[in-house]
């Protein structure tokens, strides 16, 4: 009973904040972010998050995308790809200046930083709407799950408790001492170029899937391939059909990103259930009228990105996480965490491979 729920509270939450974004006359790239939000939001289990993340997470993505904003009035004048790189370097960099119990934001701040420079001309008066609707989002999705929340709800998580954190400078240290911050900093500052150079439809995809999808070890970034196409396929199909046959407005919206989260429950896979949600939200709300161009490039340039991704893990320090896995497995004194926490990735890059899935026996 509680995915129903779940998905009930998932489109209400977007066709809501899609109303409120609309009847404040907001903009419509405003109103995608704030419905998308929404969505995401929501937690099909009803846990609550944190209080925390909702203050950290405004301020976050207000400051990335303050930088974009910035930067793209002051280069107006200096071609996009230039800045779209610069931008993309500068969020590289300051995501080495996240503390531990932040490092789950990287890719947050990866993105927001160049949503700005995905319009020709930002401004201010956008970044304040995106801002807005990005706020309502939270609102709304919060309240409507606390709204339809069971007596007992599962507390929220609570930090992890670990071992002390270096300080900062040993933090940026280590991240400028490492080759993979560089192999994804020097391709997500390209990756628009690359994008344009190979004559993609929506080039800004090949940015998000190497920011998104490159990791350290191969095994991890087929993971993220995998869930990232997954997700992004099922989110396409609601919009589509709601688009040609219904329509579009804030009905429909909820319509869609409901739909959309029934679907992925129907299949049993709720660890793609959020791509498919910014999937669908993107692609209905934000691009409208143009959906049904939109959604076979996106899709298209997406897997050039994914593609790329692959390339620079395999040929640039590649890294086995299978291969630590069996070295790991194969020495006494390695603990029963460091194995689980190999093991998604290991598992991974044996079943694209082909190989007998690793399984954790030590105890």
């Amino acid at each position: 009973m509680v995915p129903l729920r779940g998905v009930l509270v998932i489109g209400l939450a977007a066709g809501l904040t899609s109303a409120l974004c609309d009847g404040i006359g907001l903009s419509s790239g405003a109103i995608a972010y704030g419905a998308v939000i929404a969505a995401v939001v929501v937690r099909p289990d009803f846990s609550r998050w944190p209080l925390a993340i909702y203050p950290v997470l405004l301020l976050v993505v207000g400051f990335c995308m303050a930088i974009g904003v910035a930067l793209g009035l002051a280069l107006a004048s200096v071609p996009q790809v230039f800045v779209f790189g610069l931008v993309a370097a500068l969020m590289q960099f300051l995501t080495l200046l996240l503390p531990g119990k932040l490092r789950l934001l990287s890719g947050v701040m990866a993105v927001a930083g160049v949503l700005p420079l995905l319009s020709s001309s930002p401004s201010w008066g956008d970044w304040g709407q995106q801002l807005l609707a990005i706020a309502l989002g939270l609102a709304s999705g919060t309240a409507l799950q606390l709204a339809f929340a069971s007596a007992e709800v599962p507390p929220g998580e609570s930090p992890a408790q670990g071992s002390a954190e270096p300080p900062l400078a040993e933090r940026v240290k280590a991240g400028l001492q490492s080759p993979f911050f560089w192999r994804k900093l020097v391709f997500a500052s390209l990756a628009l170029a690359i994008g344009e150079g190979i004559g993609a439809v929506t080039p800004k995809y090949l940015y998000f899937g190497v920011v998104l999808l490159l990791n350290d070890s191969i095994g991890d970034t087929l993971a993220r391939v995998r869930d990232r196409m997954v997700g992004i396929s099922l989110g396409v199909l609601m919009p589509l059909l709601v688009f040609n046959t219904l329509g579009i407005g804030p009905l429909q919206t909820g319509l869609v990103m409901g739909g959309t989260a029934a679907l992925v429950m129907a299949l049993n896979s709720a660890n793609y259930l959020r791509t498919a949600l910014i999937s669908s939200g993107v692609a209905f709300v934000g691009y409208g009228p143009l959906v049904a161009w939109y959604i076979p490039h996106r899709w298209i340039d997406y897997l050039m990105g994914c593609g790329l991704a692959l390339a620079v893990g395999l040929l640039l320090f590649p890294t086995s996480a299978l291969r630590r896995y069996r070295q790991l497995e194969a020495d006494p004194a390695a603990s029963a965490q460091q194995l689980q926490r190999l093991l998604p990735a290991a598992r991974e890059e044996a079943r694209w491979l082909g190989l007998p899935l690793p399984e954790l026996e030590r105890t």
